[in-house]
């Protein structure tokens, strides 16, 4: 049994763990609390008899110190219902342990750098409607634990989409951060992409310009826009599918989205351009290499990262094309 609060009567009661009908919690079940009345999650975790203040609820909520039956993904504003049943494990997790939770990979960790190994549905980072749970955030958050030092931080200097998962590199200081950007075009960006249908030529280079609607969609456009340009290599074909090898020759949003699906090519799984099919239930593309040299040593780094188990399993059966 443990102590729950009910707003009601602002009262300490008991609830029985068995409450949660077997479902397991992530984290330490500290205190379990059932919710009287509908309100929003950050305001009712700090009306609870735990004096928790607003910047150590919403730090709670970041490293996923708080879970509540029957609903997903947390956010301050999640609506709570009369009933739900709220667990809270106090004491922050290890630093560690909080990527391993959002599957975020450090590969590579100097003084100038950070490689990371992003999942697909974690931001790169935040947006106007998600500043918290971010791969920029949760690394930033991971260098100031580890160095025991609020100053450690990691500076952007790339993007890849939520929906896409691989390599990514950040910077330590903002002398190393500009250093990189300005050498952008230098460094051999590679990923990964399984498509729908067989592409006519076993390899060749897209060309396209590029802009962006008001409702944030990228197209073609046959004048003005930014230039698109994307070497491609056919590496295997597997039935209906083919698996390609993509290096960049520039960095537009949705590049290699786009200029695949304008082919009729989509890449699989990329419903918001046109793709049929969603077998993985998530986009079939993955950043799997990066190359460049070291902003302070000029010694080459080589960084590679394999397709994710869900997209390999996309190619178990490999049907090789008929000449």
């Amino acid at each position: 049994m443990r102590d729950r609060y009910n707003p009601d009567n602002n009262r300490t009661s008991r609830i029985d763990p068995d409450e949660f009908h077997g479902e397991r919690l992530t984290m330490t079940e500290d205190h379990h609390f059932r919710v009287a009345s509908r309100c929003e999650l950050l305001p009712y975790l700090i009306s609870l008899p735990l004096g928790l203040s607003r910047k150590k609820a919403k730090e709670l909520l970041r490293f996923q110190a708080v879970a509540v039956r029957h609903k997903g993904r947390l956010r301050h504003d999640t609506q709570l219902d009369a009933g739900d049943i709220v667990a809270i494990a106090v004491g922050k997790p290890a630093p560690d342990a909080t990527l391993r939770r959002h599957s975020l990979k450090i590969v590579h960790l100097d003084d100038t750098i950070v490689v990371i190994e992003k999942p697909e549905g974690l931001l790169a980072m935040g947006s106007e409607r998600e500043k918290e749970r971010t791969a920029h955030r949760l690394l930033n958050e991971y260098l100031k634990a580890v160095k025991k030092s609020r100053l450690q931080q990691a500076f952007i200097v790339h993007r890849l989409d939520r929906e896409t998962s691989g390599l990514m590199i950040f910077a330590r200081d903002e002398t190393t951060q500009a250093a990189l950007q300005l050498n952008w075009k230098s460094v051999l960006k590679r990923y990964l992409a399984i498509v729908e249908g067989a592409l006519p030529n076993a390899q060749g280079t897209l060309k396209d310009h590029l802009v962006e609607s008001r409702s944030l969609r990228v197209h073609r456009v046959d004048k003005g826009g930014n230039l698109a340009i994307t070497h491609y290599r056919v590496l295997e074909h597997y039935g209906d599918r083919s698996l390609l090898e993509l290096t960049l020759e520039s960095g537009r949003k949705n590049q290699i989205r786009v200029q695949l699906a304008a082919r009729d090519h989509p890449i699989v799984g990329d419903l918001k351009y046109g793709a049929r099919t969603d077998p993985a239930r998530r986009l079939a593309l993955h950043a799997s290499e990066l190359k460049f040299r070291h902003p302070v040593s000029s010694a080459s780094m080589e960084f590679c990262s394999p397709l994710p188990a869900r997209l390999k399993a996309l190619l178990d059966r490999p049907e090789p094309r008929a000449d």
